[in-house]
């Protein structure tokens, strides 16, 4: 099985630090290949039984239950390895929105190799959350729309995504201030990830 685990990297951080924005960005660099849980949660269809039991989580800012969401997470996965957007053997993942908790992380570990964790980091929660609300209004995220729902979000990061940091060693975690312009958080992130892009790329031409 450990042989069949995809290499990955993952982003990581609160609601609205901009681990879309820079995992969108890292993924037109050839060999990466970024893979959003929310946007494999948002293109399932609402009216499904999935959909259903999903948006009756998210809407209130909850967790999708785990087994829920790594199935998910894995069809998405799956279903862009059969129409070659990802090839495994070559690319590497930038992941973002999963894991979300201890128990996704430990359940992950039978499909990824995590490789590096860039840690994006906000000290001003209302600045996150005016630009959530901002992402709201830009590209019609009702998600994003309810404050409650946001603050809400912050306190399950608090209570149980911050805890998925200690699941990895100490030397593959890089924190990066997430406060700043794109281009120079992009930069900061590109510093942790060449050394990871040039060793899985010299491994691949040497194996």
């Amino acid at each position: 099985m450990a042989t069949d685990r995809r290499k990955a990297v993952l982003l990581f951080g609160a609601p609205g630090v901009g681990k879309g924005t820079q995992g969108r960005i890292l993924g037109q660099i050839p060999g990466f290949f970024h893979l959003s849980s929310g946007d494999v949660f948002r293109s399932i269809d609402i009216e499904s039984p999935e959909g259903q039991e999903i948006y009756k989580y998210s809407s209130r800012g909850e967790l999708v239950p785990d087994e829920l969401s790594i199935r998910i997470w894995k069809q998405g996965l799956d279903a862009r390895a059969t129409l070659s957007m990802y090839k495994p053997r070559k690319d590497i993942l930038i992941l973002d929105g999963i894991p979300r908790n201890v128990e996704q992380a430990k359940i992950l570990e039978q499909y990824i190799d995590v490789l590096k964790v860039l840690h994006l980091t906000c000290s001003d929660e209302e600045e996150m959350i005016h630009r959530i609300r901002h992402r709201a209004i830009r590209e019609n995220r009702a998600d994003d729309a309810n404050e409650s729902v946001i603050r809400r979000r912050f306190e399950v990061y608090r209570e149980e995504s911050a805890q998925v940091l200690s699941c990895y060693p100490e030397d593959i975690v890089a924190h990066i201030d997430a406060i700043g312009s794109p281009a120079g958080v992009l930069l900061a992130c590109l510093e942790q990830l060449v050394p990871v892009q040039d060793a899985h790329f010299r491994g691949e031409h040497t194996s």
